[in-house]
């Protein structure tokens, strides 16, 4: 089934807790999982930032709004209760427990949804999808910008000239840590195509092994035919691996045959191109950067 949002995590969760015992919380993630039938691919499925499983941070999210609204208790460390509010909640809300519940009832949490504003803020806070996590609303927010920039940077790309992109694949790979030097690398890809071959470009700044590049600009899909002459070409050199960058996309055959051969061939299509291009700051500036945080629970240990 699909991984429940927080607030219906909220129920559940007190409900595995109105036994009244001290829980840690991986014990109730675990408890839940089960009760929402969660598969173990469901229960590892991560946010779009890598670093924290969704599911985990729902469960973790809804201890602390009941926190927040008084229903729990921290009795010790990494440990939560259910408090007399929160068997009264239960007694209450017979269904599926949401923030207008827990704001209507605890003026606490309502303070603690509703920070005061500056004096001088002009308009009312944004109004919160409450179907996710703070940390779901920060980088569902991020990815849409994101989205945005990739497809404003790949539009620029495919209206700017050969020699343009050209020189874009070699400030893209120098980025990367490929290379050698600026002059290596530009001499190596404004080279003229050669069977196939647009350039070629050392792996480490040693020149331990060769990479093949084909770099083209496209309008419509490249398919498995465009891939094939590039790895016959690789296969005259004796090459070992190979990238194929374009500016439109690949066909599902053309993916599909990469998979299967020898030499390694790597595929980036337009849109992976525009990521690369914002992952390592080139044709993009940065401008600000928020850095979140967390308790660190040892600083407080008395122990």
């Amino acid at each position: 089934m699909p991984i429940p949002d927080f607030q219906t995590v909220m129920r559940p969760l007190l409900d595995f807790a109105s036994d009244g015992k001290e829980h840690p919380l991986a014990e109730a993630r675990e408890a839940l999982a089960q009760i929402f039938k969660l598969t173990d691919q469901e229960t590892k499925e991560l946010l779009p930032s890598g670093r924290q499983a969704i599911f985990g941070n729902r469960v973790a999210w809804a201890k602390v709004y009941l926190t927040r609204a008084g229903a729990f208790r921290a009795p010790r460390r990494g440990y939560f209760q259910i408090t007399e509010a929160g068997r009264q909640l239960l007694g209450e809300v017979p269904k599926r427990i949401t923030i207008k519940e827990l704001m209507d009832r605890s003026p606490e949490f309502a303070e603690f949804r509703a920070p005061k504003q500056h004096k001088d803020a002009a308009t009312p806070a944004a109004v919160e999808d409450e179907g996710q996590t703070p940390e779901e609303m920060l980088e569902n927010a991020y990815q849409r910008f994101r989205n945005n920039i990739a497809s404003e940077l790949l539009d620029r790309v495919k209206a700017a000239s050969a020699e343009f992109f050209e020189r874009l694949v070699v400030e893209l790979l120098l980025s990367m840590g490929y290379g050698g030097s600026r002059k290596e690398a530009g001499e190596a890809i404004g080279k003229a195509g050669d069977e196939g071959i647009d350039g070629i470009i050392n792996e480490d700044r040693l020149g331990l092994d060769a990479i093949y590049i084909q770099a083209k600009k496209w309008e419509g899909g490249v398919g498995r035919p465009e891939i094939q002459k590039f790895v016959g070409a690789l296969h005259g050199k004796r090459a070992k691996k190979g990238v194929f960058i374009t500016t439109s996309s690949f066909s599902a055959d053309a993916v599909e045959y990469v998979g299967k051969i020898d030499p390694k061939v790597v595929l980036i299509d337009g849109r992976h191109l525009a990521n690369l291009m914002i992952d390592f700051n080139v044709g993009v500036t940065p401008v600000t950067s928020y850095e979140t945080k967390r308790i660190d629970s040892d600083y407080f240990s008395e122990e």
